[in-house]
């Protein structure tokens, strides 16, 4: 284990954490076939991702929501109360605080319970899950026919450096691009997501990496979902931000890097801004964040590319500026 995961870990040791097992649940808009309709959205508590247990990327802070000692039953029960807060949306999202396909994280029997369950209805279901589990599909194939499965799995960057030393992924590009050749081979629809502002890299940087990974993936994937950091507790990032050492991403970069991807990707392209224009997620100066994250909003939506062309505010200089300054001290 290098200093870095020795760190991470480090900063995890002896958090509290809930024992209340009742998942989150929520019904929001989203796209299928070029339609905007209602995707139910199951957050299941589970053991924690493997990888955190272990020592965690440097911006995540899911396992906070975890419970390491939860049993089978337990999670049974969280699917009984999904089952009960369903209501036919025709896109179900199950998200765990790791890998769904991870067998330790939920037991295979209820993977296929739950896939068996939610497709009676649902037109499609996503999952997400590390590379490391990919393999894994062949357990709860065959999907049924008509159905669509879409596996997310977050890539980050294609720089091996970024993933190595900014966020301590535990994997390199090219593991990644093969559990992905994993998922398309099975006829299923691939989601990447891709980290705006991993620590230690500039404004521009950030920019740049966001925009060359989406480059690197865009013949794979058939969605992009960009994720701007924000500020989890008990996290790398958290640590930095204390300290003054970190800014999560600008809104201007955002738009920018959403701007450039449309230019690169011909499928459809998501931003999730967790904490929107607080300061613990991606902001501006605050007087022009709600505009800017209704943009994002569109942009999603309804792959609106022009979505951001109209918004102006003063702080464009001071996001300018950061670009060129944050280079130069570095330099």
């Amino acid at each position: 284990m290098d200093k870095l995961q020795v760190f991470c870990r480090e900063l995890r040791k002896g958090k509290k954490r809930s024992r209340e097992i009742e998942p989150r649940m929520w019904s929001e808009n989203d796209t299928l076939d070029n339609k905007i309709t209602k995707a139910f959205v199951f957050i299941l508590k589970t053991r924690g991702c493997f990888w955190a247990h272990h020592s965690g990327c440097t911006m995540c802070g899911y396992f906070n929501d975890s419970i390491p000692d939860i049993t089978e039953k337990e999670i049974a029960r969280q699917f009984e109360l999904a089952l009960q807060k369903y209501q036919g949306e025709k896109i179900v999202k199950i998200f765990t605080s790791g890998s769904f396909l991870d067998e330790r994280e939920v037991p295979i029997v209820m993977q296929r319970k739950m896939l068996e369950k939610f497709f009676e209805k649902a037109d499609k279901v996503i999952i997400e899950s590390r590379p490391e589990f990919i393999e894994n599909i062949s357990k709860i194939e065959p999907i049924p026919k008509n159905k669509v499965l879409e596996v997310a799995m977050g890539l980050e960057s294609a720089n091996d450096r970024v993933l190595k030393h900014s966020i301590n992924k535990g994997f390199t590009f090219s593991q990644w691009r093969d559990a992905a050749k994993g998922v398309i081979d099975r006829n299923m629809e691939l989601k990447t997501y891709i980290l705006v502002k991993p620590p230690f890299l500039t404004e521009a940087e950030a920019i740049k990496d966001a925009l060359h990974s989406a480059r690197k993936v865009s013949d794979i994937s058939d969605t992009l979902s960009f994720n701007p950091v924000a500020i989890h507790a008990n996290t790398l990032v958290e640590y930095l931000w204390s300290r003054k050492l970190y800014r999560p991403p600008w809104l201007w970069s955002v738009a920018e890097i959403l701007e450039g991807a449309a230019e690169i990707f011909d499928g459809q392209i998501k931003c999730d801004v967790v904490a929107g224009g607080r300061r613990r997620g991606a902001h501006n100066c605050g007087k022009c964040d709600g505009a800017f994250l209704n943009a994002v909003e569109r942009f999603t939506l309804h792959q609106e590319k022009n979505a951001f062309k109209k918004l102006k505010c003063g702080c464009r200089e001071e996001w300018l500026d950061s670009l060129e300054v944050e280079g130069f001290i570095k330099g």
